[in-house]
């Protein structure tokens, strides 16, 4: 039996858990969750009372029926077959307007710091090509002059 153990299953869990991208991943989502409830706020505060103007406040309560009439008996039983498309454009107002928010609180403003961070990196490489090109320049002249010189001390013995 060889004297090398295979790293066990809890150091092989501690080297993911250490990795950055999975720290970024739970950052990302307890945020996410915590942002949801904001997204939600402003669907129910203020985007459900301005459908609610031409209609209803609660979007679940539109919708259509397929089959006959439907109706509801008094103890909640609803016959005939409902298409709750109201639960769906409460949904879709509330995914439209979490990516409107993401996008532009969030993807625009790093977008621009990104590339404003990438402009200066580049202006600075920029200067210091400039300035290795100026000093290999200096170097070369320096060298040019000390070999003419040289051919011209040999040329006077």
């Amino acid at each position: 039996m060889s004297a090398k153990k295979d790293p066990g299953i809890l150091q092989g869990f501690k080297a993911f858990l250490m990795r950055g991208n999975v720290v970024d991943l739970a950052v990302a989502v307890v945020i996410g969750a915590a942002f949801t409830n904001i997204v939600n706020a402003v669907v129910k505060g203020i985007i459900n009372p301005l459908v609610g103007t031409i209609g209803t406040q609660n979007l679940d309560n539109y919708y259509t029926c397929l089959k006959g009439s439907c109706r509801e008996a008094a103890n909640g039983s609803v016959s005939g077959v409902r298409i709750l498309w109201g639960s769906v454009l409460g949904a879709t107002l509330t995914f439209v307007i979490t990516a409107a928010v993401v996008y532009f609180l969030m993807v625009v403003p790093m977008s621009k710091y990104l590339a404003r961070q990438a402009a200066r990196r580049a202006a600075r490489e920029g200067t210091r090509e400039v300035i290795e090109v100026t000093e290999l320049e200096v170097l070369k002249e320096i060298r040019d002059a000390l070999i003419a010189q040289r051919g011209r001390g040999h040329d006077e013995r």
